[in-house]
């Protein structure tokens, strides 16, 4: 079934429907992984948004729901060159149309995604439509498509809606789930950590009610100014508890802190992202996938990486109290295993209970 993508600036890219048909809008951003499609495609911080591959055959090792990041895909659209109709590995379940029809999701192949991700980079990221009319669609039908986009609400739809417990004999962390990947639980699992797993819009008096060790809080999707009750908690755990994060973690933790946050012109997505320690002086290749950056840091904290590519921040540290975060993903899922020693470092700042430099 013959398909379009209508950009917000009037572009249109022409292709073939795959998946779930039906309409759906969403940003259009896109993701330079070579591999980890599966990954991606479960990773809630793409909620709300339409992912565009940069790599021109997706699909080719199939989907096995044994690697997947959450319960199922949050995003709202998929766009590829060419997906892979017949799949070859040992582990493959389905193929990557039968997964996106079984959990609802619109694709689009056939698309020069090459021309559209220059778009993307030249313009920024912008709405986008998926649609099998769009003859059919006048212009303020599409205007008011655009408009009914809204993804103010993408964490609440994201989050767990009740707390559970990971037994571990180590250090017991409260974990802030914003729409968080298994990954950053399976890599604190695996270091023995005891996790009490809480709802985002849990209350600062529920978190230290469970009597952590620390205060994680995850990755998860859309501005993290649209959430200001959880800036507010996380407010006030500052000083009660080492406070820890990662992607969405690493801009709430700066906006309790007093700091900013700013959109990027297209967003960081892909597993080849380099980023700079600025105590070691060492590059890492990360795996990233936000539209937002910290800015303006407050007087006590300062840059802990930097992104090689653009100078966006990276990292934050505070100087006095033990809070560390990251914008990347330690756990690498999809990705590089350079920065994984980044959960040991969170460890020995819950150790300190002080100084985490």
């Amino acid at each position: 079934m013959k398909a379009e993508l209508i950009l917000e600036n009037g572009v249109r890219f022409k292709g073939k429907a795959f998946g779930y048909i039906k309409e759906t809008v969403g940003e259009v951003v896109f993701s330079t992984g070579m591999t980890g499609y599966e990954e991606l495609l479960t990773d809630p911080s793409f909620a709300g948004q339409i992912v565009t591959m940069t790599y021109p055959l997706i699909g080719n090792y199939g989907i096995n729901l044994d690697d997947m990041e959450s319960d199922g895909p949050k995003l709202k659209g998929f766009v590829v060159r060419e997906k892979c109709d017949y799949p070859n590995n040992w582990r493959c379940e389905m193929d990557i149309d039968a997964y996106l029809k079984q959990n609802k999701i619109m694709g689009i192949e056939g698309v020069d995604t090459r021309a559209l991700t220059k778009i993307l980079r030249d313009h920024g990221t912008m709405k986008g439509i998926i649609t099998t009319r769009g003859k059919d669609l006048s212009e303020n039908q599409i205007a008011l498509k655009f408009e009914s986009l809204n993804n103010k609400n993408v964490i609440r739809e994201c989050t767990i809606k009740e707390k559970y417990e990971i037994a571990g004999s180590g250090k017991h962390i409260a974990y802030l789930d914003l729409g968080t990947k298994t990954g950053l639980i399976r890599d604190f699992k695996s270091r023995g950590c005891r996790l009490t797993v809480l709802p985002a819009f849990t209350s600062a008096e529920e978190i230290l009610a469970v009597n952590p060790d620390a205060v994680f809080i995850s990755n998860g999707p859309g501005d993290p100014k649209d959430v200001p009750e959880i800036i507010e908690t996380v407010k006030q755990l500052i000083g009660k508890k080492p406070l820890l994060g990662v992607c969405m973690g690493n801009q709430i933790i700066n906006l309790a802190l007093g700091g900013n946050t700013t959109k990027m012109k297209f967003g960081h997505h892909g597993g080849n992202h380099p980023v700079k320690d600025l105590k070691t002086g060492r590059v890492y290749i990360t795996s990233q996938n936000h539209e937002y950056v910290v800015c303006d840091l407050p007087e006590d904290v300062e840059a802990s990486f930097i992104n090689i590519n653009d100078n966006t921040i990276e990292g934050i540290r505070h100087k006095k109290l033990p809070i560390f975060s990251v914008q990347f993903h330690p756990e690498a899922s999809p990705g590089p295993l350079d920065a994984a020693f980044l959960f040991d470092r969170f460890l020995e700042v819950i150790e300190r209970g002080g100084d985490n430099a």
